[in-house]
């Protein structure tokens, strides 16, 4: 029986951080899979660069993900648009670069039917990520820190019969400064892609999914492939729709046993 698949006109997904055991590898290596598109947009932070500098862990997945979306360029005529994010920043002395159907940028304007769209990942407001980089050093160091503690308290969770909860989400929501920076980050991103005569923004970086208008300027953010696990997609009729991972499996279901010979099909 052939494979369910979903068909849209346009993916945006950020923040996998591939070379972090954090990275939901399994889990976006079956999105894409099971999903066929005109346009595939890797908003930034794609390839974790820092951590790899740190001696980060990439695994076999990490490589079958890159192999998915070559695949998709090479085999299914897919558009591929990768954005240079904070974490994958060695890439900003080379862009713009452009392949036959691969373009890697600082930012793009997508043309939809709906209108402009400004994508970028969205660093660029983020003063210190981009002013004072030993602190965004540190605050990672902290963010990744905070995960480990996440994994051991969600595998004592498993081991009771109980669900998944991350702590990180958890402070992110309650801590004010936490919330005020969210909320202002979307306010100067929004007012970017007014100025640049956009209808609406697509962004990354803060890992806060987010649909919603801002005034007048449509503000999506993909999320990323650490915790929330989900991504935007653009149906072909224009509309644009938040994708939640665990919502995607029940529709497109992993096969309940693996093969053991390796199979990249994108």
């Amino acid at each position: 029986m052939d494979k369910k698949l979903l068909h849209v006109r346009t993916v945006i997904l950020s923040d996998v951080h591939l070379g972090t055991p954090d990275c939901k590898i399994e889990e976006v290596n079956h999105f894409l899979r099971h999903i066929r598109c005109d346009k595939l947009i890797l908003n930034g932070d794609i390839i974790d660069g820092w951590q790899l500098r740190r001696a980060g862990q990439w695994t076999k997945a990490h490589t079958r993900f890159v192999r998915i979306v070559l695949k998709k360029l090479e085999k299914r005529d897919t558009e591929i648009i990768y954005l240079r994010g904070n974490h994958d920043d060695v890439l900003t002395a080379f862009l713009p670069m452009e392949f036959a159907g691969l373009s890697i940028v600082e930012d793009y304007i997508h043309e939809g039917p709906r209108g402009r769209y400004l994508v970028l990942h969205g660093d660029v407001f983020d003063t210190v990520t981009k002013n004072f980089v030993f602190l965004a050093h540190l605050g990672d160091w902290g963010y990744r820190a905070l995960l480990k503690i996440n994994r051991i308290y969600n595998a004592y969770r498993a081991w009771r019969g109980k669900e998944y909860w991350s702590l990180s989400k958890a402070i992110k929501a309650r801590v004010k400064e936490a919330v005020n920076h969210v909320s202002n980050f979307e306010e100067h991103i929004a007012k970017l892609a007014a100025d640049r005569e956009c209808v609406g923004v697509m962004c990354g970086h803060i890992h806060t999914p987010a649909d919603k208008m801002l005034g007048d300027v449509h503000y999506l953010n993909s999320g990323d492939w650490v915790e929330s696990l989900t991504a935007i997609v653009e149906h072909h009729d224009g509309r644009y729709e938040l994708v939640n991972y665990a919502d995607f499996v029940q529709t497109y279901p992993a096969p309940v046993v693996e093969s053991p010979v390796e199979q990249v099909e994108a």
